[in-house]
């Protein structure tokens, strides 16, 4: 990608993407173009079945040695970095003592599900739709809530005076300015259960009904603007942190979609297809969430963007537990191979329930199933049954999102590390009957985060400049014979509803 000369000749944008899986940093010159580059997987604890956490401080640790290498991959000092931006995975939450900068508890993943029965209790009392209609959020324990009210239980005896609560990245935004800023963004905020959706503030009732003490939580703050400055200590200079977006949002604002009609696909651990909806609050009948886009401050007023957004748990989680956990595949990448060399899914239907199924069912106790096996059933067919689900299930919720929107869905914009399978991206056309695009520069969540730094610091000037200049790699058209794909759906739809409940 390449940018108009209007952009200054020097200066960089360090862009950090502190993901599920792993942690990245980039940095980017000031034509756009990524010249260096780091990357750490980031260990994941499973204490029980159905829990996931992270350990914060490994977190904090990756952290700097991403943003140091990548620096020196680029050749250059900290002192020529113009701005940080910050994206982090949502809804996973921590708590720590302000005093000694100790996390009291490991980090509980957004894909944890230890706050089930808080939920339910939630829902039993009558609160869903309430809490619906002050945060446009499902109650479910996807959302931070009910894992901060399950730390606060589990971490007793600690004077909440000295105590800071927050997601990732209010974590490592405290941690970057040497424990001087506590805050997070509207789009961060927006996923946690406890900010209401009209007044872009913490919503007293909501604290109120999960006993969440007010002060134990971060200063809320525009998406794209000044957050602080990095300690001098850590990297050698005082550099501005000038955004903070959620990982899907800033994939969002990575491909342009700044408007109504415009919505994009990450495939990543999860599947996320967000809408943008404009300065306007959609709601839909089928449990899709409304939520924050990205908020900026224009001419003193504070500017909003909306969207809906359709979550799917598991994607491309289940082809890493093809590889890591049963061992069919030993790279991601042979699964493109293998759904090639079956003509079919040979009768096999997975659902990808690992953690529960999110929109458009919300159900905390659905389960991971295959469907249809008989003995003439290969490997083959099980990784092509799990391609073909993920498809599926994004499939439901752009029909979820074409019931609502006045205006259909005429193409999918995606990125995430399943888009480079050409097998599923293809299929993926096939059962939408809309084209599918895949642009050359798949990191665009980090992208979007290095955009909206770099324009928030006025070190570039267009936002449609930077967006128009992106490159295509390769749109997938749908195949015309594309009604296998369709009858085939009715059945996996099938098999879903036979996981459903599941664990209760």
């Amino acid at each position: 990608m390449t940018l108009e000369s209007t952009s200054p000749s020097s200066g960089y944008i360090l862009a950090l993407d502190l993901g599920t899986t792993g942690n990245r940093a980039f940095v980017f010159n000031a034509v756009g173009q990524i010249v260096g580059q780091a990357y750490k997987e980031l260990t994941q604890y499973y204490p029980q079945p159905g829990w996931l956490e992270h350990d914060p401080e490994e977190i904090w640790q990756d952290t700097c040695w991403v943003m140091q290498n990548a620096i020196a991959q680029a050749q250059i000092s900290p002192s020529d970095i113009v701005a940080l931006g910050l994206t982090v995975q949502r809804e996973t939450c921590l708590i720590w003592d302000k005093t000694t900068g100790k996390p009291l508890h490991k980090a509980i993943v957004w894909q944890d599900r230890r706050t089930a029965p808080l939920c339910h209790e939630l829902q039993t009392q009558g609160y869903a739709p309430e809490i619906y209609d002050r945060t446009g959020l499902v109650i479910d324990a996807y959302f931070s809530a009910t894992k901060l009210r399950w730390l606060l239980d589990k971490v007793t005896g600690v004077d909440l005076n000295n105590v800071l609560a927050g997601t990732i990245d209010t974590w490592i935004l405290w941690k970057l300015t040497a424990g001087r800023v506590h805050a997070t963004d509207h789009s961060n905020a927006s996923r946690t259960m406890l900010m209401n959706l009209k007044t872009c503030a913490w919503d007293e009732t909501l604290l109120e009904i999960l006993q969440i003490p007010a002060q134990i939580l971060p200063q809320i703050q525009p998406s794209l603007g000044k957050f602080g400055v990095t300690d001098k200590a850590l990297l050698g200079a005082e550099i501005p942190i000038t955004a903070i977006l959620g990982d899907q949002q800033a994939a969002l604002f990575g491909h342009g979609c700044d408007r109504p009609g415009l919505m994009k696909c990450t495939y990543g651990t999860g599947s996320f297809l967000v809408a943008h909806t404009g300065s306007e609050i959609v709601r839909s009948h089928n449990k899709l969430i409304s939520t924050l886009a990205w908020t900026q401050n224009h001419s003193g007023n504070l500017e909003i963007g909306y969207a809906l957004e359709g979550s799917m748990f598991t994607s491309g989680a289940c082809i890493q537990w093809l590889r890591d956990g049963i061992k069919l595949i030993k790279t991601a990448a042979e699964t493109e191979t293998m759904a090639n060399q079956v003509a079919d899914n040979g009768g096999v239907y997975f659902v990808p329930a690992f953690s529960g199924l999110g929109a458009p069912y919300w159900d905390m106790s659905a389960r991971g199933a295959f469907f249809g096996i008989t003995a003439s059933v290969q490997p083959q067919h099980l990784v092509r049954a799990v391609l073909e689900a993920i498809a599926y299930q994004v499939f439901e919720v752009v029909q979820a999102i074409n019931a609502c929107s006045p205006t259909p869905m005429k193409r999918l914009i995606v990125d995430g590390g399943a888009c480079e399978n050409n097998f599923l991206m293809q299929f993926q056309a096939d059962v939408l009957g809309i084209p599918v695009e895949r642009p050359q520069m798949r990191d665009t969540t980090v992208q979007g985060a290095a955009f909206a730094a770099g324009l928030a610091a006025g070190f570039w000037h267009s936002y449609t400049t930077l967006v128009s200049q992106r490159q295509i790699d390769r749109i997938f058209e749908p195949n015309p014979a594309r009604n296998n794909a369709l009858a085939n759906f009715a059945t996996w739809q099938k098999a879903v509803q036979r996981s459903l409940e599941w664990a209760e």
